[in-house]
């Protein structure tokens, strides 16, 4: 639509220029100059609109190189550490392996690589995007302390992340606690190993954030998951 606006734009610019000059001379021109004006014209609306082409082009596959690239990356972290992406309306989900002890919120040591990696790959290819740490856990215990705890795991990769040169106005940290639907284990929960695979984090890369829907944190709670 741009495209086609951008060239009328510059047709109607041309034309007009033109058909001026050619009205104003047009009592002392023979009819093969007015052949060769009128040539010229139409030489510069194509000129013209193909310049516009190019730039939109251009512009384009920028944009597609660029989101190539960092699902290419993110397809080698796939592969190397067992994860999975996402694809959303204007962002990537990037379903990670980065999993807590149970009632736990630290790092652990065996998740520092991916999330070292993953820094990378947002500083090289979209430090602009934000990038948002989802919190979860199992459902063991109570709800409400279920959502601060997964809101405390959220903060900590946020942190973790922020260490390894990401900005923290381009990193939000949010708690989505035992949310049944977004389970991989439905109903896995210690305490102990049990349910490890729900008590997890995801990120979140968004090109666009404002339409990203954060959900409420809970104020407090006494049990633990």
């Amino acid at each position: 639509m741009k495209r086609i606006r951008y060239g009328a734009l510059i047709r109607s610019g041309v034309l007009l220029s033109g058909t001026a000059l050619l009205l104003s001379a047009c009592a002392h021109v023979k009819p093969d100059e007015m052949e060769a004006e009128l040539a010229q014209v139409r030489a510069e609306m194509r000129a013209g609109d193909q310049a516009v082409e190019d730039q939109l082009n251009a512009r384009v596959d920028q944009v597609e190189t660029r989101l190539a690239g960092l699902e290419s990356h993110l397809r080698a972290l796939r592969d190397d550490f067992d994860v999975t992406v996402e694809r959303l309306e204007s962002a990537l989900r990037f379903n990670t392996p980065v999993h807590f002890a149970f009632d736990d919120d630290q790092v652990r040591t065996q998740d520092r690589e991916l999330l070292n990696q993953f820094a990378a790959v947002i500083a090289d290819y979209y430090s602009d995007a934000t990038v948002t740490v989802e919190g979860f856990t199992d459902s063991a215990g109570n709800a409400e302390y279920n959502k601060q705890l997964g809101q405390r795991r959220a903060e900590s990769v946020k942190s973790y992340l922020q260490t390894r040169g990401l900005a923290s106005d381009r990193l939000r940290a949010v708690s989505y606690g035992e949310a049944q639907d977004r389970q991989i284990v439905p109903g896995a929960q210690g305490p102990g190993t049990e349910g490890w695979q729900n008590r997890r984090v995801s990120m979140v890369i968004d090109f666009n954030p404002q339409s990203a829907t954060m959900p409420a944190v809970a104020s407090s709670g006494t049990d633990d998951s």
